[in-house]
């Protein structure tokens, strides 16, 4: 799985960071297909984020905060990789209750 809280980590709150983090689970669910499932749920929180703020001013608290729980997410998803079946769906079923909006 490529590191994505590194990635991210080093990256801006602002919307850009949120589409082009979703182009790549979008692109790494079509080619690492041991992780597809994932890479689709942190493509799925990301969307309506990305919706709820095009077009329209994303206030910088709101930007700080989101991201800070969106780092926390795809950490526990890098993370989630290395754990044993049973625990990887527990994980995926916490990534699917984000909400980041």
């Amino acid at each position: 799985m490529v590191e994505l809280h590194s990635w991210l980590s080093h990256q801006h709150s602002g919307l850009r960071t949120y589409v082009t983090l979703q182009q790549m689970t979008d692109e790494l669910a079509e080619t690492d297909a041991e992780h597809r499932a994932v890479y689709r749920l942190l493509s799925s929180i990301i969307d309506p984020f990305i919706a709820s703020f095009d077009e329209e001013p994303l206030p910088a608290g709101v930007a700080e905060t989101t991201f800070q729980r969106l780092l926390a997410v795809v950490r526990d998803a890098d993370n989630s990789i290395a754990l044993a079946p049973d625990q990887q769906i527990d994980a995926l079923n916490r990534i699917a209750a984000v909400d980041l909006v």
